[in-house]
């Protein structure tokens, strides 16, 4: 081990190297007088809330440029957001990684200003320090210099002993302590990516005390973050999810038991609009305090400190009260009371009181710039809170679920007792990898995901539901009626440990009412009633593929009257290619004959308002259209397609490619189309809708951009009048064909992902291969079968009762 000597607030000390034993002490927190002494409203907390508390232990580094969740790990590719966000190159030599190099954990004495650096690593990076109960060690997460993942680490109070308690190729972050003696955290062992984002997933995990015997708590396909421990036991952290609904506005409180069981809404899960993170109990109180990080979530989980109240139950906006004043620029908020609270800005670390009044602790000098102060804790013992007896079984593959009545609820007007026959069981697959904010090619405004369907369960006439499900899936369900169609669709997942068994009252029933009837109480109490298994669907490939399963249907069905000739209805339902999507699946949207959720901030939506039951498509194919006549089992496909969110791809190695622009000319369009249709914010729109949305790429001459505008005595349609075009021979015509010809010729060169010969984009392949489900030295031009990729994966995460548990 080296010795060396580095400056920290321009004085010079002696120090180990990292893993050393030695703690630096300075005479006076860097940046502040020798003759430090505390302000006014720190005396007043040191004399009364503080009065136990001599130090604090804080962590510096350099804070994250993107949402609240990119401060670890890599992008997915190097275009768009993550080349104006990166911080350099990830140590595969070729990703973007989203942290900055430069970690410090600190101790301050509140009382006389001495600082004390604890690990100081230039090249690293330190944070979420959290104190063991008996105030002698301090748990974090920490980067090495020159490696690339964080790791859960222990140090003693003093500086001494820094050991390492986890390992691995993912990041292991935001851990605490738990009263059973383990620890929890959130990790990317779970290997995905954000839905909506370029960047990589954490989720829920625990260990014990040494760092071994890692497990999965958590099957969340979008970000778990900070957890903590409740008096009652129980472990409050923030979840991100959306299930047919926004993305950007659902990422609330929740809570969790110590060993995975019991996952249930908290606070803010029907509302949206705040990112609430780093919430922490108040002592003394029900209260806990939390950062409300607006809209879509900041940097740092930078936001409002505030106070939520849970007596009020989950829903009551009444029960969050503002603590801090001014712009959302504090985070990381620890109570000591409802009247005193240690938080951090980007100036440094301040103490801050019930009414929002600040004073600034400590602050690092302007040389260090680049650095910020975060996640300041009180060193010192406390308490264990409750230990909760666990209910996992880890040598079971499934769990239970009980739903007493589904009829006792929210929104459930209009709904008739022993209308809901069965439940649609469907599962949220997690995704690989993301290159965009959207959710292109996995569906055009709706759903980001893919849902598996798994099968179906039977209701009884009383209303209730007792049944096993996968452990470790995220599950949603449909509540369907004698037709099978949607009565009720369910907006959020649940998961189950192994051997766990978990319900529900109703169906979204008021989490703060009790069930009324005597029917929940002889559910639980029937030993002899057995859980009903899932009842798979015969020859269905889930998750859905629109090319796949759904156009061969409209083929035999629908495109001999609703093509770019005939032009029945003015819908066209054929196969063919358009820029970003197919002719068909465009016009289902377009005439909105699919109602799904939509990215849109509702949840618990009324009866039959989304899914089957409200999608007009099931009505056409009904056998009352015309010739439409489908057989049942080409109907059931159609109806599971439309409950399972409608997406358009049915595998991840379409994202990120299979795009086609047509380089359209602008100044033809403008001459012959502007007259009639407007300049929209993407420029010339047709009704409504690009430009490029009536372009063919498969058979040009058949686009609507062209068919349209042509007369018919020349072959066109003729519903522009007068004709736009005489004939095919027009000048203006030709450079609008030859453009959709460029861009046809690009998609037959380089594929979309139900074309034969389709190879997915690099980047898909090499996470495919990090992850292990392809081979590291697969050949350039190996044929792959991304569907059975995409299957290996998603299979690696169900539970295996022999073992630990897949991470």
């Amino acid at each position: 081990m080296r010795d060396s000597i580095r400056a920290l607030g321009g004085m010079l000390f002696w120090m180990a190297s990292v893993g050393g034993c030695a703690a630096v002490v300075l005479p006076a927190a860097a940046g502040q007088s020798p003759a430090y002494r505390p302000g006014p409203l720190l005396r007043s907390m040191l004399e009364g809330d503080l009065r136990g508390v001599d130090e604090i232990v804080f962590a510096v580094r350099v804070s994250g440029r993107d949402h609240w969740y990119v401060n670890f790990g890599y992008y997915s590719c190097d275009y768009g957001p993550p080349a104006e966000k990166t911080y350099g190159t990830y140590v595969d030599g070729e990703s973007l990684r989203g942290y900055g190099d430069g970690g410090r954990l600190c101790r301050l004495n509140l009382r006389t200003g001495r600082l004390t650096v604890l690990l100081d690593d230039p090249q690293g990076g330190v944070r979420d320090p959290q104190v063991h109960y008996d105030g002698q060690k301090i748990l974090f997460s920490y980067r090495r210099g020159g490696t690339g993942t964080y790791h859960l680490y222990e140090i003693h109070r003093d500086g001494t002993g820094l050991k390492q308690l986890t390992d691995g190729p993912d990041d292991d972050i935001e851990p605490a302590y738990l009263p059973d003696g383990g620890i929890v955290f959130c990790s990317s062992r779970c290997r995905r990516f954000v839905n909506c984002w370029y960047s990589r997933v954490a989720t829920l995990y625990r260990c014990d005390a040494d760092g071994s015997h890692v497990r999965m708590v958590s099957s969340n396909n979008d970000h778990d973050n900070t957890p903590w421990v409740l008096p009652d036991g129980r472990i409050l952290y923030m979840r991100w999810e959306y299930v047919d609904r926004s993305q950007v506005h659902y990422h609330h409180l929740w809570t969790v038991n110590q060993d995975g069981t019991g996952q249930m809404t908290f606070y803010g899960n029907s509302f949206g609009g705040i990112a609430m993170l780093d919430a922490k109990p108040v002592p003394g109180s029900k209260k806990v305090v939390v950062s409300f990080s607006p809209g879509h979530g900041m940097p740092e989980h930078t936001g409002h400190v505030a106070l939520v109240d849970p007596t009020l139950g989950p829903d009551d906006r009444r029960a969050e009260r503002r603590i801090s004043q001014g712009p959302a620029v504090w985070r990381d908020p620890y109570a000591l009371s409802e009247q005193c609270f240690l938080v951090s800005s980007r100036q440094g670390i301040f103490v801050m009181d019930g009414q929002g009044k600040t004073e600034l602790v400590y602050q690092l000098p302007k040389s260090e710039g680049h650095l910020q102060c975060h996640e300041p804790r009180p060193l010192l013992a406390r308490d264990r809170e409750r230990v909760l007896a666990p209910r996992v079984d880890v040598a079971q593959a499934t769990g239970r679920l009980f739903l007493a009545d589904i009829y006792f609820g929210r929104n459930m007007a209009g709904v008739q007792r022993g209308e809901i026959k069965k439940l649609l069981v469907l599962e949220q697959l997690p995704m690989p990898v993301h290159f965009s904010g959207g959710m292109e090619s996995i569906s055009l405004g709706g759903t980001f995901t893919l849902a598996r369907v798994l099968g179906t369960v039977p209701v009884e006439a009383d209303g209730s539901a007792f049944f096993e499900v996968p452990a470790m899936r995220s599950l949603f369900f449909v509540a369907l009626d004698e037709n099978d169609l949607s009565v009720k669709r369910m907006q959020s997942f649940v998961t189950v440990q192994p051997g766990e068994t978990n319900g529900c009252v109703g169906c979204h029933e008021q989490r703060t009412q009790t069930f009324p009837q005597a029917g929940a109480a002889a559910l639980l109490a029937d030993k002899r009633r057995r859980p009903a298994p899932i009842t798979p669907i015969a020859g269905l490939l889930s998750p859905p593929d629109y090319p796949r399963d759904i156009q061969p249907i409209l083929d035999r069905h629908c495109v001999r009257c609703h093509n770019p000739d005939r032009y029945e209805g003015r819908v066209d339902l054929t196969g063919d290619h358009q820029p970003q999507w197919s002719v068909s699946y465009y016009n289902l949207r377009r005439f909105n004959l699919v109602a799904d959720g939509r990215n849109e901030p509702v949840g618990n939506r009324p009866p039959r308002s989304i899914g089957s039951s409200a999608s007009r498509l099931m009505r056409l194919i009904d056998g009352s259209h015309y010739e439409a006549k489908l057989s049942d089992e080409e109907r059931r496909t159609v109806r599971l397609w439309i409950d399972a969110s409608a997406p358009y791809a049915g595998t991840y190695a379409s994202l990120g490619c299979g795009v086609y622009g047509v380089p359209l000319p602008g100044q033809a369009l403008a001459a012959r189309c502007a007259g009639c249709h407007a300049q929209g914010k993407n420029g010339l729109e047709l009704n409504g809708h690009r430009v490029s949305t009536v372009c063919n790429l498969d058979r040009p001459e058949k686009s609507l951009l062209l068919r349209a505008p042509l007369a018919k005595a020349a072959g066109g349609l003729g519903i522009c009048q007068p004709a736009v075009f005489a004939d095919a021979g027009d000048a203006d015509y030709r450079k609008l064909l030859a453009a959709i010809q460029a861009g046809g010729r690009q998609l037959a060169q380089e594929k979309r992902f139900d074309m034969p010969g389709f190879r997915p984009n690099r980047y898909y392949l090499r996470e495919m291969k990090r992850f292990g489900f392809l081979p590291k030295d697969l050949p350039p031009d190996a044929p792959i079968d991304y569907y059975a990729t995409d299957q290996a994966y998603w299979r690696s995460f169900w539970w295996q009762p022999a073992g630990a548990g897949a991470e």
